[in-house]
């Protein structure tokens, strides 16, 4: 079987030789390569390299070398076809069948590189010579010195029909293949006027080779000198060029970035001639269309973060939101884009005319993430004057990211443009300004006074109520402690201080778990509060949270409370104690289980929440006698009366009881 060269190279470059031979070597990043012990002789010290950007591993020990099919069929005793077919399934490819018609397809091609290398030299003698002088004055007045102009290959189209055709026929190359590659075209035989069967496809142009991966020339731009409606012209699609799929200058651009770290994405031509002769060799440009999908995946093949370097007015902007929507569905963890804008009226190319390659240099360095732009896309000009204007804002932003496709970086970007809207709408974190991680540590981790005190001293004994006062660490009884034991919790070998607050842990659980009860139970939660403080303030955020997005998992609400700071909390709150002394806290408990649970916690934390408000407004009354008080007073007796119908004894409450009968 036989594969094409175009076929083999997608191939290689779809496959990065890190992740076939990594299954098989234990590889260490340094830099931008991989080193480890080679599979090919024994070794004890690592001499063996890995380099994706290059295409190819080598040892240095053995002298073992070649690219990601190589290793495969060196490795698993594969025959090539066999390791191509195994690689190409892996990378998603269609393999093309061995067809008679395909191998003169692939004769042809190979035919027509040679073709498209005697073009680009027929343009080069052009430039140099008598007819190219218009050609040379316009790039001097650009500023291209003469190496610059002999590395790129410039070259002039004449202003002179048929003279191509006439000096390639000479050569040995037929009309039929200038036809292929583009240089020439048919006539319309009813538009015919001057009997010629062909005419050129460039004329009176400054010529740019445009080139594979490989460095093949594969087609050209030209820049009009006369007047013309087209002032950049590509060549059509060919057989060998897709202008999709490729970008101007990327076969030197690849080792430029290899060596920099750095890939800029510019506009046009000009500009990336600019850039690489001020010293920016990396640069590379779309060939006359916004940046395509296959475009993309192929700067990310250079580096992870390309850099698009975009004109500042209306028109570059539209082009840098066109590649925000074409980018959102393919990032990935670690591959993106950023988006340096130019000031207005400016290209790279006058910029550093004008100020020199060190204001380039600082365009680049404030270069905006994909976040930023598609912040800057969906809320430019909007009105969020209204609720329902902000709801719309929020219902696109919304619509905007959720075309990614890897649910990590999804999530991100949900934090992201969230955190951007509730500033952009003046809503601010309820909670203290205090870390509640600081609170945490100061309640549950001190001695004496805090919940993470010596349990020996006075909390394991039995619980004995007399008149509403405990016994203290001396032996004498004092006043009433806020965490005295309530008679209805359960009692297991638990200090009175930790079991008293198992509850509200229980509940915070069981919430954290369950995110459509938060959900539904919402409006009652909001209202009540929790004897811990920093409890009271997680139930707080759990509540805006949910208020926010009510339509976060569980995992997405756990990373809400994580980004507030509640890591260290949450590991005490989803812990394996609270969840066998609340088993309908558990994430696999049946929901209406974990709603009833809720229920019952919050209605004895409103019971005792009353009770204490109670005793408030009885003094007050008692020292004012006014209707006011009074009102207070028999509000406070119906919501006891109503907390008291749906209260549980916990003494004979069994939370095992709803999730094996549910």
């Amino acid at each position: 079987m036989s594969f094409t060269p175009e076929f083999l190279d997608e191939l290689r470059a779809r496959v990065p030789v890190s992740g076939v031979v990594g299954r098989k070597v234990k590889l260490t990043k340094r830099g931008r390569e991989f080193s480890g012990l080679c599979p090919f002789h024994n070794e004890k010290t690592p001499s063996f390299t890995v380099n994706d950007d290059k295409g190819f591993y080598h040892c240095f020990g053995c002298g073992a070398h070649g690219d990601v099919i190589t290793f495969v069929t060196e490795t698993e005793g594969l025959s090539f076809p066999e390791s191509v077919e195994r690689l190409a399934e892996q990378a998603g490819l269609q393999v093309p069948k061995a067809t008679k018609e395909e191998a003169e397809r692939s004769k042809k091609r190979a035919s027509l590189y040679d073709v498209m290398e005697e073009v680009a030299k027929w343009f080069e003698e052009q430039l140099a010579g008598d007819a190219g002088k218009e050609a040379r004055d316009y790039v001097n007045r650009r500023g291209l010195r003469p190496e610059t102009v002999s590395r790129f290959r410039l070259g002039y189209s004449p202003n002179q029909r048929g003279l191509i055709r006439k000096a390639m026929n000479a050569r040995g190359i037929d009309d039929e293949q200038l036809v292929d590659v583009g240089v020439i075209k048919h006539s319309d035989e009813d538009k015919r006027t001057d009997g010629n069967e062909y005419w050129d496809y460039f004329i009176h142009r400054l010529m740019f080779p445009i080139t594979d991966r490989r460095g093949r020339i594969i087609a050209f731009g030209g820049r009009a000198l006369g007047d013309s409606k087209a002032k950049y012209l590509n060549s059509p699609d060919t057989i060998l060029f897709h202008k999709g799929k490729i970008l101007y200058n990327l076969a030197s651009a690849r080792q430029a970035a290899h060596d920099l770290g750095e890939v800029i994405v510019t506009e046009g031509y000009m500009d990336v001639i600019a850039l690489s002769q001020a010293g920016f060799p990396s640069a590379v440009a779309p060939l006359g269309t916004a940046v395509t999908e296959d475009q993309i995946q192929e700067l990310w093949r250079m580096v992870p973060e390309p850099v698009l370097c975009l004109d500042g007015d209306t028109a570059g902007i539209r082009a840098a939101n066109r590649v925000v929507e074409r980018a959102l569905p393919i990032i990935q963890p670690g591959k993106s884009l950023s988006f340096a804008t130019l000031p207005e009226g400016e290209d790279p190319d006058s910029l550093i005319q004008t100020q020199g390659p060190a204001q380039m240099r600082e365009v680049l360095r404030t270069a905006k993430p994909l976040s930023e732009m598609l912040w800057r896309k969906t809320t430019m000009g909007v009105d969020i004057e209204t609720p329902e204007r902000r709801a719309a804002l929020k219902a696109e932003l919304r619509r905007q990211f959720s075309v990614i496709t890897d649910k990590d970086l999804k999530f991100e970007y949900q934090k992201e443009m969230f955190r951007r809207f509730d500033e952009l709408t003046g809503v601010t974190n309820k909670s203290s300004a205090q870390p509640v991680t600081q609170v945490y540590s100061q309640g549950f981790n001190q001695g004496g006074g805090g919940y993470g005190g010596n349990s020996s001293q006075g909390y394991n004994k039995p619980y004995k109520k007399q008149a509403g006062r405990k016994q203290n660490r001396n032996g004498q009884w004092g006043k009433k402690d806020s965490f005295e034991l309530d008679p209805r919790i359960p009692r297991p070998n638990l200090p009175a201080r930790k079991l008293a607050q198992r509850q509200e842990q229980v509940l915070l659980a069981t919430l954290i778990n369950h995110p459509n009860v938060l959900s539904k139970q919402l409006e009652d939660l909001a209202s009540l509060r929790l004897p811990s403080e920093a409890y009271n303030r997680v139930l707080q955020d759990l509540v805006d949270v949910i208020v926010r997005d009510p339509d976060l998992d569980r995992e997405a609400l756990k990373c809400q409370l994580c980004d507030k700071g509640y890591s260290r909390l949450m590991d005490e709150l989803l812990s394996p104690a609270v969840m066998d002394h609340g088993k309908f806290a558990r994430p696999a408990t049946d929901s209406y289980a974990a709603e009833h649970g809720v229920t019952h916690i919050a209605a004895m934390f409103r019971e005792k929440q009353a009770e204490q408000e109670k005793g408030v407004h009885s003094r007050e009354f008692a020292a004012n006698m006014d209707e006011t008080g009074l009102t207070q007073l028999e509000a406070h007796k119906q919501l006891r009366q109503e907390t008291s119908g749906i209260a549980i004894d916990l003494d004979s409450y069994d939370p095992d009881a709803y999730e094996d009968s549910h």
